[in-house]
């Protein structure tokens, strides 16, 4: 998930609250002024709470909390508070993947199906050729999140039926021809491991990794994350709505786990980049190989390499790419392994420098993505021996140009649309029962002389039509958490019937995975 979700929004105003610490070494030492800097960092970007983790040779410099749980309340982040850590999950997929390979079980190369006898995609080819590595590293073909919409809401799909679901989606690229991040395969990862080990995911990765690293306060279940409203040490989960921060209802559905599943903490993800930074050796055992380790760490698949700014010149990258699990790039002239996580509420970042077997994760409860990338880069800054630039200035700039563009692009689609255009046929004739051959069936019904749409394995996908121009509708969805709203479109048959719907987000703040643009709705014919 990108991730995965909003990550890089952000927010302008904040609060505080004092820390509370669990550190061991104070050498090397942090930056001289960083409690106060993540309070900056905390009240610009409006977040309720952060948990921060640094590792340093192998130990931990601090892994500490910073603000509160939620907004309004006065129970600090410490240590040991658990946030969603979304797409950082992927790298835990990978891992349990790498364990298999060692034991015989797998091989990276080897073909999905040689596990997965029934599993399938659009093409014939890319099902034969798909290997386990490709499961990993974005390049099937799959477009920008597809098959999202399968889970992302809750659905009420289980994780085998969409899995089997990914064989009616067409493919937006040739097989390995370019970088698409996704989910949907990670799912598809998982059904490998439990083939080949008898065990689910959870359980997996639970007995293989969590307590090998001794994550003992950590957990694989998005569903821990409803904890929250029960006192339990959990981050609540934020985001701006409507002009407005507030607590948020969390993404509770387990059918993502291997994607974007785990929930941890300061202290725990400390552990698990020390592991990881020294190629899996934990105390005097080795959980994983140096080969594993390198295969996880090596770039696959190359992926788009932008501009930064000028003020940000410095992070202009040479090579980009993706591993398994895990974003490689280079950074002040050296290796850096890093990938960011987003779910509803929690946005997260994980950043290793492996020639300084440094490591820094930034977890927040507060969808601001530049929040983290100022926190992060401050502190990897510091061991570099580089000269920070005003990171929190720069991200503030950053900020209001997103903003402002946003605003623009709103007022744009304002201006284009003819309000004076009618729809063709009365509300009543575009209401029926539709389908989309890999998502299933949406229905849309005339009530109250209003047209309504729900999507019949997503609960919450359920809203009101309003005319747009000509044929082109906008739903609203009901769930204002959601912040998706989209085009529908209508295309008639000669006879004014319906042809066909089309989708698209009708905002480009809409999350990729509300991956409405793949949909193809045909009407649907009633039994005989």
């Amino acid at each position: 998930m990108r991730a995965t979700h909003r990550w890089a929004r952000r927010v302008a105003i904040g609060a505080f609250a004092p820390a509370v610490a669990f550190a061991q070494a104070a050498t090397p030492a942090l930056p001289p002024d960083l409690d106060a800097y993540i309070a900056s960092v905390l009240k610009e970007f409006q977040v309720p709470g952060v948990a921060v983790a640094v590792v340093k040779d192998g130990k931990v410099i601090v892994a500490q909390g910073y603000g509160v749980r939620r907004l309004g309340d006065t129970a600090h982040v410490t240590p040991r508070t658990l946030f969603g850590i979304a797409s950082n999950t992927k790298a835990f997929t990978a891992t349990a993947l790498a364990l298999l390979v060692e034991e015989g079980k797998l091989d990276w190369d080897a073909p999905v199906v040689n596990f997965l006898p029934a599993f399938a995609l659009y093409d014939p080819f890319v099902t034969r050729e798909l290997t386990i590595k490709d499961l990993l590293v974005h390049r099937s073909g799959l477009g920008l999140g597809a098959g999202d919409l399968l889970w992302w809401p809750t659905s009420t799909y289980s994780r085998a039926e969409i899995a089997s679901r990914l064989r009616y989606i067409k493919p937006a690229t040739s097989f390995r021809s370019a970088y698409a991040y996704d989910n949907v395969l990670y799912l598809v990862a998982s059904q490998v491991i439990e083939a080949v080990s008898g065990k689910s995911w959870e359980d997996f990765v639970t007995t293989r990794l969590l307590q090998p690293v001794g994550m003992t306060t950590s957990g694989v279940r998005l569903s821990g994350s409803a904890a929250a409203a029960m006192g339990a040490d959990v981050a609540t989960t934020h985001a701006e709505i409507e002009g407005k921060v507030r607590p948020i209802a969390p993404f509770t559905s387990d059918n993502t786990n291997p994607a974007g599943g785990i929930m941890s903490n300061a202290q725990d993800m400390a552990k698990w980049v020390i592991a990881q930074l020294d190629s899996g050796r934990v105390g005097d055992k080795r959980l994983w190989s140096q080969r594993s380790a390198r295969m996880l760490w090596t770039g696959v698949t190359p992926t788009p390499i932008g501009t930064p700014p000028p003020e940000l010149r410095h992070m202009q990258a040479s090579f980009n790419s993706y591993a398994l699990g895990f974003n490689t790039r280079d950074y002040r002239g050296r290796k850096m392994v890093q990938h960011s996580g987003g779910l509803p509420g929690y946005v997260s970042l994980v950043t290793m420098i492996p020639d300084l077997k440094l490591g820094v994760v930034v977890l927040t409860n507060m969808e601001a993505g530049l929040a983290f990338n100022a926190i992060t880069y401050r502190i990897v800054d510091h061991y570099m021996g580089a000269q920070a630039p005003d990171y929190l200035g720069v991200y503030r700039a950053q900020s209001v140009r997103a903003r402002a563009q946003l605003s623009q692009a709103n007022q744009q689609a304002a201006a284009q649309r003819n309000t004076a255009s009618r729809p063709s046929l009365a509300p009543g004739n575009y209401a029926g029962k539709y389908v989309d051959a890999w998502y299933g069936d949406v229905t849309i019904a005339e009530e109250s002389g209003k047209l309504v749409m729900r999507f019949t394995k997503t609960p919450s996908l359920v809203g009101d039509l309003e005319h747009w121009q000509y044929d082109t509708f906008v739903v609203r969805w009901r769930d204002r958490e959601l912040r998706a709203d989209a085009y529908v479109t209508f295309t008639l048959n000669p006879d004014a019937s319906i042809s066909e719907a089309r989708m698209a987000p009708a905002s480009p703040d809409v999350d990729f995975s509300f991956d409405f643009q793949d949909l193809l709705l045909k009407p649907k014919a009633a039994p005989r």
